[in-house]
Formats: structure tokens, sequence, C-alpha cells
């Protein structure tokens, strides 16, 4: 959900655990996603360049001097940026519900709600929220959480959604339309269906998507549920009051961390509810659910090889950045497993499908045939070899 916002501004994300950390805890699911998704939009929104960090570690005794246990834990969490930083006669005010800083004044974005929601979320799961900055010189914004440890064998089973590489032949061009009143939001749906031939519109409120939706007809609509102007929950009954309305599905897309909000977002209209952040499979799965769209997936053993390798083009790889599209070659050349897999994982923020594919196709030992469509391309664009 922040990868891409950083790569475009050109900030370092880093994610920061210690190997003692409990892989699976039980806790408030909802409140403390919220939370880091608060912390972490307002650090990427005033960081222009150096760093956010988030930092998560194991304090000793519980939130509010529990006594520490193997069953339980305390986290404490920590998101630290190298922005512009607040200033002391700010700090008092900062959890205050409707207060800004004079950044958050410039920046026009948001209602000053989020700080003050997220310590009431903290304070809900039995901790607090503290902050430290200097103008300047950035923030670190930190809260403890007491949590269950759960061992792995007491968790239920979940089977992962498959890995989408493509589309099924023999389908209609869908329409797809993405409003949300955050341009890197909208950005990150497009970057995720725009390789797989859907055709996609974008809107930035719902007034706007309203007029998108009348002369263009989308066959879905996901729809952030809070922006200005109009929000998601008005622009669906307005779409859902008409005849040729109730033929468009409306897929909502909320961040709150509330349970109620489903039932809330099923009432005024929407035909289904993802909660951010999402998972890619779970977009797909919503449009097959719904449209009856149809995949190819990487591990299906009954797709023929070349379905599996129809996003490797040159189209797409010459759309990838040069440094990328080298150290593709470099990989797979000097047979680098570990340099492959942070290459693929670069290309996936420019082109899902296309890693997708060359992820199938290095688990199929169809390195050479990757070497080749590389060399083909890089001659195209007489890029250097790499050394």
């Amino acid at each position: 959900m922040f990868r891409l916002r950083a790569k475009e501004k050109g900030v370092s994300l880093l994610v920061e655990y210690p190997p003692d950390l409990p892989p699976y805890v039980q806790a408030d699911e909802g409140k403390l996603r919220q939370v880091l998704i608060n912390l972490l939009s307002n650090a990427l929104k005033f960081t222009h360049e150096g760093s956010v960090t988030l930092s998560v570690g194991r304090r000793g005794p519980g939130v509010g001097g529990q006594p520490a246990s193997p069953d339980h834990a305390t986290l404490h969490c920590r998101v630290a940026d190298t922005g512009p930083g607040i200033a002391p006669d700010e700090l008092d005010q900062l959890f205050e519900a409707f207060a800004q800083t004079s950044s958050g004044q410039q920046s026009c974005e948001g209602t000053g709600l989020g700080l003050a929601i997220s310590r009431k979320f903290v304070q809900l799961m039995g901790g607090d929220m503290t902050v430290q900055s200097e103008a300047g010189r950035g923030s670190v914004f930190a809260f403890d959480v007491a949590v269950a440890v759960v061992m792995k064998d007491d968790l239920a089973p979940t089977v992962p959604l498959p890995e989408v590489i493509g589309l099924a032949p023999d389908q209609p061009t869908y329409r797809i339309l993405i409003v949300d009143d955050r341009a890197d939001n909208r950005r990150l749906l497009v970057k995720l269906l725009a390789p797989f031939g859907f055709e996609l519109r974008e809107a930035s409120n719902g007034e706007e998507s309203l007029a998108v939706w009348e002369t263009w007809q989308p066959h879905l609509v996901f729809l952030d549920m809070r922006m200005p102007v109009l929000d998601g929950y008005e622009t669906t009954r307005r779409i859902k009051a008409t005849p040729q309305g109730q033929r468009t599905i409306v897929v909502a897309l909320t961040a709150s961390a509330f349970d109620e909000e489903r039932a809330v977002v099923l009432a005024a209209g929407c035909d289904d509810f993802v909660r951010k952040p999402f998972r890619a499979g779970t977009i797909f799965e919503v449009m097959g659910k719904h449209l009856g769209v149809r995949y190819l997936y990487a591990e299906d053993e009954t797709a023929t090889p070349e379905p599996a390798s129809d996003a490797l083009t040159a189209a797409a790889l010459a759309s990838l950045p040069p440094d990328t599209l080298a150290a593709l070659e470099r990989a797979t050349i000097l047979g680098d497993v570990c340099l492959l897999d942070q290459v693929i994982e670069d290309i996936r923020l420019h082109n899902e499908a296309l890693a997708a594919t060359l992820r199938h196709m290095v688990d199929a030992f169809q390195i050479d045939q990757i070497v080749g469509a590389v060399e083909g391309v890089k001659t195209f664009l007489a890029l250097p070899r790499p050394s």
C-alpha cells in the first residue's frame, strides 16, 4: 500500500523488527491496522526526502504494569520520519480532534482527525501514543499495545489466494472506474489492473465519478467511501437509484477499523466491501465474483506454457526503467536467485502481470527465455550490457 507512494517520492520505506518478535499475535486487527495506516500515511505525506521507518519491538512488562508472560507481550511500535517536524508550540494540540499543524494546513489534505482517532484506538487497546519531534528534524510517533501470543498450531487454517498471471481468453473487455480523492491510491489500482487489459478511468470525488459513470457506463466501480464534495455513500445511492445503476457493481474501499462499517456500506447499496490495505488477490477475487472474470493462475498445471508467457512482451519489458531491465538481465545471466527475487519484486511495482509471469518462468527454469526476451528489447533500446 505504501511502497509505491514512497518509490514515487524517492523516500526510503523501512521496516525493522527483532528476531524475537512473536510471529503470531491476537489483537484488535482493525484498530491496529488503522493506527499504522494513519501514522504511515502522515509520515509519507510530509516526508519529501530521506526515510520513513516502521519499527516494531517487544517490551518486557505488559501495558499498565501487567506482568510479562509467554502468553502475552507488549508490542512497541514506532513510526519515524525525516520530514519537517513539528514546532514545540503545536505539540500540545496535536492529538486534539480537527487540530492541524501548519504543515498539515499547507498540505490541504485531511481534516485533522487521524491522529486523534489513532490515539483513541491505542487507548482502547490498553496503551497510549506519544510523539517526539523537532522542527526541521523529523518526528517519531510511538505507542504500546498489549497482545496475546498465539502459536501457529492454534491458528485457523487459511487458503492463500492463487497468483493471477493473466486473463483467460474469450472474455469481454471490462470497464472499471476507480474513485478515490487520493491520487496515489488510484494509481495503486491502475498499476495493478492496467497490465491485464481492463479499460480504466479515474475520478477524484463522487460528483466527478457520477459524470463518468453516466457517459461511460463502467461494469464495476471501486469506490472510496470517504471523499470531499460527495462521499461514497451518497454516490452509491445515486447510482443505485437508477435502473442502469442496478446493473453496475459498486465495491466499497475503506480503511475503517469497525466491523459495523460493512453493514453500513451494504445498506447504502454497495455490492461488496474491501478493506484497505488490500492484497492484489482480493481485488481479483471480487471482480471474479461479481463480473465473472476468469483468470490464468501461476500454479494452474492445466495451463499451457503459451498463456503463462503472454505478459512477457517487448512492450512490457521496454516500459521498465532501464536500470531495472539491466538488473533483470544481470540476475538471469549470473543465475543469482536472490537478486532475481529482488528484481521481480521491483518489477511488480510497474507491472504486476509481468512480474507474475517472470516468477512463473523462473520457477519453471525458463531462464534462457527471459535472457532472450531481454536481449531483443535491449538491442532495440540500445541499452549497455551489464558488467
